[in-house]
């Protein structure tokens, strides 16, 4: 598995990971309770490998500000929880990613990445921020 099957869903909390495709969408499993439902293709959803952090000269990929968090943690829990203050959850992402953008990120998006990284670790997938985009180098045309 990969972070391309990992989505977040728009209204829905915690992370989903792709379970199969069907006629009018897919069927997605929650990382949070192991429940499954059915996601429609009208429904907002986020591939956690298509997702990346403003900072003031490029787009970083989510995948590298989780790398440079779980190195911080050294793959423990975060230090700070989606729920401390907002200058707390600044401090905190600026040590993790300190060029990021800073008006264009904001506290709620800082929240959401530290619940995802605290929910990856919990269910110890960590390692797809390793084998993540890993293609094999032998492909032909």
């Amino acid at each position: 598995m990969s972070l391309e099957k990992i989505i977040a869903i728009a209204g829905k909390p915690g992370l989903y990971t792709l379970i199969a495709q069907t006629r009018g969408g897919f069927v997605a499993e929650s990382l949070i309770d192991k429940k499954r439902l059915s996601v429609n293709v009208q429904q907002n959803v986020s591939v956690l490998s298509e997702i990346a952090i403003y900072t003031l000269t490029e787009e970083v990929p989510l995948k590298d500000v989780l790398s440079k968090i779980k190195e911080k943690e050294q793959g423990e829990p975060t230090s700070v929880g989606p729920k401390e203050s907002k200058d707390k959850l600044e401090e905190y992402f600026f040590e993790v990613l300190p060029e990021y953008d800073e008006d264009r990120v904001y506290v709620s998006d800082i929240k959401k990445v530290i619940q995802w990284y605290n929910l990856l670790q919990s269910n110890n997938m960590l390692d797809l921020l390793e084998t993540d985009g890993e293609k094999p180098s032998d492909e032909e045309e």
